[in-house]
């Protein structure tokens, strides 16, 4: 004992950070472990959960090969009446998990006023905002028809959809077209220039993309957001070399099919000049390779991480089509000049199934610029992907990172993971106005609550329970002798 007090003090500090930087600013050698509480989990599904995990590392490979194997290929655009299942012609769908309009969020509103506008079914956003409250608008998330959203999300059934299909399992996935920045109809502004422009996008845009799709037979979205990988993409919060792939795949056939030179050439300035384009391609393209994993029994694979700017919700392979919601948090961010994080909605848009897919904040090693936004370095973008493989099942077959020596993304979010090790996904995001009718008001990153996790698992874990328990259907319990419940130490 007399020896430790004679030494030079060495320490290894497990709590706050700030303890470990006063220590090392007097001199003292002073490590920070990096190590996080075990989120919330009864003693009984942790033992529920330690009992099967072979089971669950079993189906986890099943749910995660589907994944990786999936084949997204842009093979059409349509009128999302015409191909979205279940859409009606009073239905509206949205971003994240199911939401009544009086839980809607500014933003969300703002996006369903617009929508009906544009449909001719009000003249006016009072009318608009009657109609939404009366009964008479069906909601619905997009996530349970086969779409996704950015932002509010907001599909209307005359609305144009990229149409994507996995040719390796035959499902389809379909997300609107991309409007551009700033007051736009998914960031819940509403007013004439934004009615204004989706009729453009619909009456020359749709069109001319649909020609030009139909001419090129098909376009490989996996190898157009490996290659953007690889220029500096990490093709959610930045798109720019996406982009510029996905223009080249299709200028040629734009101008070889659209009747009007000029309209041809308002098409392709439209692309050119707004480098988020592909973001409404990257979206469906990741859906469609994760919804052929959904209904893997056991896993605990999260195969969708959505929000509607009131709730962020996740559903798991193995759970069946529930949702597990937690309120959605306030992202970090730059704002635009004038605006502060007290304008800020809580985080917003289905755009998360690209982090879901080993792409956005998973894969922000491959383009550290977006840290900046929260004025972070490379080095920060480099950790949060490091530590996004900690919670992940692999490591992307195809996606690469230049900056880790072309190691794989991490792919395919472990729910029991997330909560063993206390580690939350970490999202980069736009950030929409709180109130309806302004639009956008910066970008940033924010991680994943911690809720939809505990309450995720834990169903799980119930129902590996009630699996053991079924009458005629005693199954042996899988995992490890002597291995310890889940949380217990690292």
């Amino acid at each position: 004992m007399k020896t430790i007090f004679q030494s030079e003090l060495k320490v290894v500090n497990i709590g706050l950070e700030s303890f470990q930087q006063a220590l090392a600013a007097s001199g003292c050698q002073a490590v920070q472990l990096d190590w996080r509480p075990p989120l919330a989990l009864s003693e009984k599904d942790r033992r529920t959960l330690a009992l099967h995990r072979g089971a669950i590392d079993k189906a986890n490979k099943k749910a995660v090969d589907i994944v990786l194997n999936g084949k997204p290929f842009l093979v059409g655009l349509e009128k999302a009446v015409d191909v979205l299942p279940g859409m009606r012609k009073n239905s509206v769908f949205h971003a994240g998990p199911p939401i009544g309009w009086e839980r809607m969020c500014g933003p969300m509103r703002g996006a369903v006023i617009g929508a009906l506008l544009y449909e001719g079914l009000a003249r006016t956003p009072e009318e608009a905002e009657g109609l939404a409250s009366s009964g008479a608008v069906a909601f619905s998330p997009c996530h349970e028809h086969g779409a996704v959203g950015p932002m509010a999300g907001v599909i209307s059934p005359s609305m144009p959809v990229y149409v994507v299909k996995n040719e390796e399992h035959g499902n389809h996935a379909y997300c609107t077209l991309n409007e551009g920045l700033g007051k736009v109809l998914r960031y819940g502004a509403y007013g004439p220039e934004v009615i204004e422009r989706l009729r453009w996008m619909a009456e020359v845009l749709y069109p001319a993309l649909a020609r030009a799709v139909a001419k090129v037979g098909r376009v490989d979205l996996k190898n157009i957001i490996a290659q953007a990988l690889n220029m500096g993409d990490e093709v959610h919060n930045r798109n720019r070399a996406a982009t510029s792939l996905f223009y080249r795949a299709l200028a040629p056939a734009i101008v070889r099919t659209c009747p009007q030179p000029e309209r041809a050439a308002q098409v392709l300035e439209f692309i050119n000049s707004n480098d988020h384009s592909f973001l409404n391609l990257s979206m469906p393209a990741s859906k469609a390779c994760l919804d052929a994993a959904r209904g893997v029994k056991d896993s605990s694979l999260v195969v969708a991480m959505a929000r509607n700017g009131t709730d962020f919700g996740v559903r798991l392979a193995g759970t069946g089509d529930r949702w597990f919601t937690g309120p959605a948090p306030v992202p970090d961010a730059l704002f635009f000049p004038g605006f502060t994080k007290e304008d800020a909605n809580p985080d917003i848009g289905d755009s998360a199934i690209t982090e879901t897919n080993g792409l956005g904040g998973f894969a922000i090693a491959a383009s550290p610029a977006i840290v900046q936004f929260v004025g972070g370095t490379s080095k920060d973008a480099l950790d949060y992907t490091l530590q996004m493989y900690e919670i992940s099942a692999a490591e992307n077959n195809v996606y690469r990172i230049p900056s880790l020596d072309f190691r794989g993304t991490p792919t395919g979010i472990d729910a029991v993971k997330v909560v063993e090790k206390g580690i939350l996904p970490f999202i980069d995001t736009g950030v929409a106005h709180k109130k309806p009718g302004i639009g956008q008001v910066g970008a940033g990153v924010v991680s994943a609550p911690a809720e939809p996790f505990e309450r995720a698992v834990a169903a799980l874990a119930r129902s590996l329970d009630r699996a053991t328990r079924r009458p005629g259907r005693q199954r042996r319990p899988e995992g490890r002798p002597g291995r310890r419940p889940l949380g217990r130490g690292r």
